[in-house]
């Protein structure tokens, strides 16, 4: 008769798999943090698509800025805007070209907002020009006598009616791209792409 031993452990065999080495994990590990820090640097720039209105990130050419800077004041003191500053160059140039003028950017993109001031620091102009990163719908313009605008064409009608709305009545407006629909340009700079409009608002005869 076979006696059976309930007191000897049963042995299981099983098969060794290589484990994942050291080097091997620490790749893995920095291919995440890569990813995920890739993640967060894009959201900001993909977030804004999924706004009603896009205003898209596209740098301003060397012809823009200069087709702006024509219409700039070359002494004179004042308060200047750029709605939708992006990298801070027409900023940065505007202070640039007239020491006396206050120059401000607002932007929405938090790295575009960071770059821009490292940009005003590197060329000299931090005291002078300022960027804020906030809604360009709910940021305050009526300070400003200068406002530069780089948009797209579904944006220009509702801009129009909070520059008409909270700008001074003497203040002077420059649009790059898109004209406004409605308000008649002083002047205009006929250059393609990089087309420029000046307005002197008269908040008297926009209304009418």
């Amino acid at each position: 008769m076979e006696i059976l031993n309930e007191n000897v452990p049963e042995t299981t065999t099983k098969s060794s798999k290589p484990g994942v080495s050291i080097g091997g994990k620490i790749l893995i590990a920095g291919t995440g943090g890569v990813a995920i820090g890739l993640s967060i640097v894009c959201a900001s720039f993909v977030a804004p698509a999924f706004r009603r209105i896009c205003l898209p990130y596209v740098p301003a050419t060397t012809e823009q800025i200069q087709n702006v800077l024509s219409f700039l004041p070359k002494n004179a003191a004042g308060n200047l805007l750029d709605i939708g500053s992006g990298d801070g160059r027409i900023v940065v140039a505007a202070a640039h070209h007239n020491r006396a003028l206050k120059t401000d950017g607002v932007e929405l993109n938090p790295w575009l907002v960071y770059y821009s001031r490292l940009a005003a620091l590197r060329h000299g102009v931090s005291r002078q020009a300022s960027f804020f990163r906030r809604d360009l719908w709910k940021f305050d313009i009526k300070n400003y006598n200068i406002v530069v605008i780089f948009g797209v064409e579904q944006m220009m009608q509702d801009l129009e009616h909070k520059l008409i709305a909270e700008c001074s009545h003497n203040a002077q407006i420059i649009a790059c791209r898109f004209p406004l629909p409605n308000l008649q340009p002083a002047k205009i700079i006929e250059d393609g792409v990089n087309t420029v409009w000046f307005y002197e608002l008269n908040k008297k005869s926009a209304n009418n």
